[in-house]
This record gives C-alpha cells, sequence and structure tokens, in this order.
C-alpha cells in the first residue's frame, strides 16, 4: 500500500522530533518509550530501564503520531485510517479511551500541563484542539496549509508551529485567537518539527530537498539550512543540547549534528529506514521501519549498543518516551 500522507506516496509515515524528556529521580517513575507499529496496527511499549518490551497494546489503525505526557501519565497515539486518537494509560499499559479526530490525524503534540491536544488533520487541512479532560468536546479546529503534518508546542501552550507539507512552509498558529499568526518558507515538502525553545529556534525537516531549515522563532526567518541525508524525518536533541540526531530514511543512516554551530559532525549507517527518534539520559532511539526494530546509541557518541525488536513497519512519529508520576 501506498501512504497518500507522505511525500511520493511514500510507504511509510515518518517521525516528528522528540524534546528530551527530563525529570528528576524523586519525582518520575522510570521512564518507557511508546513505538507505534503502523503495520501491526499496536504500540510497543520499552521499559528504558530494562531495555526491552514489556507490553504491546493495540491501538487503531496504521498508528503513526505518538506524544507522551509524563505530567498525567498518559500516551496520545494518532491512527490516521481510523481517523481516531487512541489513549494509554502508562501505569497499566492499557489502552484506556479512544476518540474521534478528523478525517486524517498525523502529527500530535500535547501542552505541557496535558490539559489540551494538538493534531494535525492531513486531509482536511485543519488543526484540531482536544480538551483532554473533556471527553466528547467538540474540538477546536484552526485552518491551516495544505497537507498539514508536524505539530510542535511551546511551553506557554498558546503558539504552535504546524509544518504545511505541501506549501513548502511552517506555520506559527496563535490558539487562543484561532488564527495563523505568522508563516515562513522552508524546504521542500517538511513533514518533521523539532522545537528547541531554550535557543528560540525550531528545526524543520524537509523530506524532498535532504535538509533542516533552522527557523528563529521570534523573526519566523530562516537562519541557516542544513545538508543532511535523503529524507530526513525525525530529530531528536540530546539531553545536554549539544548535538541534534536527524533520521535520513531514504539513506538508511543518522546525521550527528553540532547544535552550536550547526553543522554535520559525522553520518551514522546501519540503520533500517529510520523514522522516530528521541534521546533519554545518555542514550538516543532510532526506531526502524524496514528493521521492525529500535536502535540504541550513546548519546554522545553515536556508538550502536543493541537494538530492540519492536512491532511491524515501526514508526515512533513524536515525542515518545514519558514516565508517570511516581506515587505518593
Amino acid at each position: 500500500m501506498r501512504w497518500p500522507w507522505c511525500p511520493g506516496g511514500c510507504r511509510a509515515l515518518t517521525a516528528l522530533l522528540a524534546l528530551p524528556w527530563v525529570a528528576s529521580a524523586s519525582a518520575w517513575a522510570a521512564p518507557f518509550a511508546y513505538i507505534t507499529n503502523q503495520g501491526s496496527h499496536d504500540v510497543s511499549v520499552i521499559d528504558l530501564a530494562e531495555q526491552k518490551v514489556v507490553a504491546t497494546v493495540p491501538v487503531g489503525r496504521s498508528p503513526a503520531g505518538v506524544v507522551a505526557v509524563s505530567r498525567t501519565g498518559r500516551v496520545f497515539v494518532s491512527n490516521p485510517d481510523s481517523k481516531t486518537i487512541s489513549v494509554i494509560d502508562m501505569r497499566q499499559q492499557k489502552l484506556v479511551d479512544t476518540w474521534p479526530a478528523g478525517s486524517g490525524p498525523v502529527g500530535i503534540d500535547a501542552s505541557p500541563d496535558g490539559r489540551h491536544l494538538y493534531v494535525a488533520d492531513w486531509y482536511r487541512h485543519r488543526l484540531m484542539v482536544l480538551d483532554t479532560e473533556r471527553r466528547g468536546a467538540e474540538p477546536v479546529e484552526i485552518a491551516v496549509g495544505q497537507a498539514p503534518a508536524g505539530v510542535a508546542v511551546a511551553s506557554d501552550g498558546r503558539s504552535v508551529f504546524v509544518a504545511e507539507r505541501d506549501d513548502d512552509s511552517v506555520a506559527l498558529v496563535d490558539v487562543p485567537e484561532r488564527r495563523v499568526k505568522a508563516r515562513v518558507k522552508v524546504g521542500s515538502h517538511p513533514f518533521a518539527l523539532l522545537l528547541d525553545e531554550p535557543h528560540q529556534r525550531l528545526f524543520a525537516l524537509n523530506v524532498q530537498s535532504d535538509s533542516v531549515s533552522v527557523v528563529d522563532t521570534r523573526s519566523m526567518t530562516v537562519v541557516v539550512t542544513i545538508p543532511v541525508g535523503r529524507a530526513p524525518y525525525g530529530a531528536a536533541l540530546t539531553q545536554d543540547g549539544t548535538l541534534l540526531y536527524v533520521t535520513n530514511q531514504h539513506a538508511d543512516s543518522v546525521s550527528v549534528i553540532d547544535a552550536r554551530t550547526l553543522t554535520v559532525q559525522r553520518t551514522l549507517s546501519g540503520f533500517g529506514y529510520p523514522e522516530g527518534v528521541a534521546s533519554h539520559g545518555d542514550r538516543v532511539y532510532v526506531v526502524n521501519w524496514m528493521d521492525d526494530d529500535v536502535s540504541v546509541l550513546d548519546a554522545a557518541t553515536g556508538r550502536s549498543l543493541r537494538r530492540i525488536a519492536t512491532g511491524v513497519n515501526s514508526r515512533g512519529f513524536g515525542a515518545f518516551i514519558g514516565a508517570p508520576p511516581a506515587l505518593p
């Protein structure tokens, strides 16, 4: 099957970024990685302490996007073929709810408090805003450009960035005003976004021009364009913020970029159509669509440490690492 929401009708959805999950051990339980598996219609739950899959959660058809919200202990998964959002409880590692979500939910992110969920509706060219505490409430819908994909939410919960893939642009949405406040042209077919809020910049991954556009979020202008491998789809900053890891689907590689100089430091090989990527502690996790597994890398060196088998056609498109709050 060819997936209409992918550039060029590619077989797979891809990866949206994941800012490093940071929390003290005293405040949170051990973290988990939630890997969406498009082919087996489920989510593989990896215990990062044990480095193994500890649960498999059935969700909707062809799950793609994912965001793990540690503050509320919930994981939200977009299912484009089912037109739904699946809700997973982190403590039980079970599906606890399913919500309708437009015509083709793809990219997904949440406000820091977990109260609101932001979903890109691919076919209707809308950003949907769902209240996670009011089941069944009508979502707010905000018009954006053509084929919205990646979503990145600012810490204020007010500003949301949306990749408008078919328009080669990124929109800055003012949620309370329900409008696009600004736009910036980037490379060809931006899909994934990664917000680096401390440095007031946004990384837009351009799958058809094989590059990463670095956007100044204050002026909404591109300050530099970084050439990477073929079809970049996912990005993650290491926990110390010094390195940016970018997956290159069609090159079966990962570009490691110096986040200060914004230059490629090295290119790693040995992946199978890599898509999602996230970091936690001193490790980086790369999701391999063709190999049905996750590569675990040393964050500082990029050295491969192990592979963890997952479901079929693993996606991990989003901020897939999180943990529930520790019990009192």
